[in-house]
């Protein structure tokens, strides 16, 4: 295998400065920033905005296949079908508690530090009535329905991550069902995940130049003028997500036997690009095959980092907690202890199945607020100016959170090399040469 392959070459002569990833991906952003600051006209133009854009769709144009191939190869390996389920239940256990720790998180910090208050906003129905028409739409029963694709070739095209593993995990029963006979169809399909990490590579590069488009148009367009007042908003926000992964997923990984800051940078290539584009989603491939090469099992990984992506959203949680609160103090509505318990609840639902859909944190929050107090949906114009300045760290934290997810899920199933994950997190090997683990593959 490529990842075993790759961890025990030799390490070679390190490599100069700029050709490092990570520092490239830092200097785009960097750039970025000073270009929308200073020429937001040239920022706002449409092929700046291409660049980041054109990103995110070249990573997405591989998220199903490497899903598909990797669950499938994941699960027709395995000889105990039961510990499919298995997998998943614990997965979703994991998820469920997590995402309350971070719901209760958001609410506590809410509460302790209002911000919001002395604010005298005024709701803006208009500005926000299409994001409030999208969550009136969206039902737990259409939610179950959409995971069920219409057309397996239709969820491949669309990328639909939910239904792209639904049908994965089928296949991969069935495959595990041949026998010997599927032997031939299963290398095909781990020769298919190597090709398709190869694509990664060749796309990654172009990675520094989406991170600067994102965030030249993002500062370019809504600029250091649109923070205003609600810089207070934004700080505690940042500073309740940081205390999520220092506290909450550090005592996951201090549990596991790891340490979470050695965690943050063992992935600080993905966290730098999710940064720079605002999208989880744009690491998870580069993610998933790291995460493999960390020392988790192949299976967990395929099942738990896709399935996460809609389950795990911890940043979105915190988020939505704590924004609804602001909203709440800055047009003066008290909420009260029950209204308060309703936003627990009601936002552990609303999160699911976020992922995919533009401007997901945005909408879910006009769900939530429309089932707490629909007094509070006008007031979403006041976030609305800062929003994309908030799924910075919705994605940052979203994205760290999946990743500790199936580092603890292979630890609870017994299936995580702790050899191959400290020699990683202490740099014992190069966690960063995605290429000589793809090319020598």
């Amino acid at each position: 295998m490529a990842a075993t392959i790759a961890m025990e070459a030799p390490r070679g002569a390190p490599r100069p400065w700029y050709r490092v990833l990570y520092l490239q991906v830092l200097i785009g952003i960097l750039l970025g920033v000073l270009v929308g600051w200073l020429w937001p006209h040239f920022a706002t133009n449409d092929w700046i905005k291409a660049l980041g854009d054109g990103f995110i769709k070249l990573i997405k144009m591989v998220i199903a296949p490497i899903i598909f191939c990797t669950v499938v190869s994941g699960i027709a390996h395995i000889q105990d079908a039961r510990k499919v389920g298995r997998v998943g239940i614990k997965a979703l256990v994991y998820f469920e508690v997590v995402s309350s720790f971070a719901l209760i998180l958001g609410l506590v910090i809410g509460n302790l530090f209002q911000v919001g208050h002395g604010l005298a906003a005024k709701p803006d129905a208009a500005a926000v009535a299409t994001y409030v028409k999208q969550a009136e739409a969206q039902k737990s029963v259409d939610f179950v329905l959409n995971i069920i694709p219409d057309s397996v070739v239709g969820a491949l095209a669309r990328g639909d991550i939910l239904q792209v593993l639904l049908f994965a995990i089928l296949f991969g029963f069935a495959l595990m069902a041949l026998g010997e006979r599927g032997h031939r169809l299963r290398e095909i399909i781990d020769d298919t995940a190597h090709a398709v990490f190869g694509v990664i590579a060749i796309v990654m590069k172009a990675a520094p130049i989406g991170a600067f488009g994102a965030m030249a148009y993002t500062i370019g367009k809504f600029g250091p003028a649109a923070l205003g007042n609600l810089v207070g908003l934004i700080a505690l926000f940042y500073a309740t997500a940081a205390l999520f992964v220092v506290v909450v997923l550090g005592l996951i990984a201090r549990l596991v036997g790891f340490n979470i800051f050695k965690f943050v940078v063992y992935i600080k290539d993905e966290l730098l690009i999710v940064l720079g584009t605002s999208s989880s989603e744009s690491a998870l491939p580069q993610l998933m095959e790291k995460l493999e090469r960390l020392g988790c099992s192949k299976s967990v990984v395929g099942l738990v980092v896709p399935t996460g992506y809609s389950f795990n959203l911890d940043g979105t949680n915190i988020y939505m907690t704590l924004a609804t609160l602001f909203i709440a103090q800055a047009l003066g509505v008290e909420l009260s202890f029950t209204q308060q318990l309703t936003i627990l609840v009601v936002a552990m639902l609303t999160s699911k199945g976020a992922s995919g859909v533009t401007g997901a944190g945005f909408i879910t929050l006009a769900a939530t607020l429309t089932v707490v107090n629909p007094v509070l949906v006008p007031g979403m114009a006041i976030v609305f100016s800062i929003d994309k300045f908030m799924s910075e760290v919705r994605a940052l934290t979203n994205i760290t959170g999946n990743g500790i997810a199936a580092v603890f899920v292979s630890w609870w199933e017994g299936e995580l090399d702790h050899e191959r994950l400290h020699a990683n997190l202490n740099k014992e090997i190069d966690p960063s040469d995605v290429e000589t683990a793809i090319t020598t593959g």
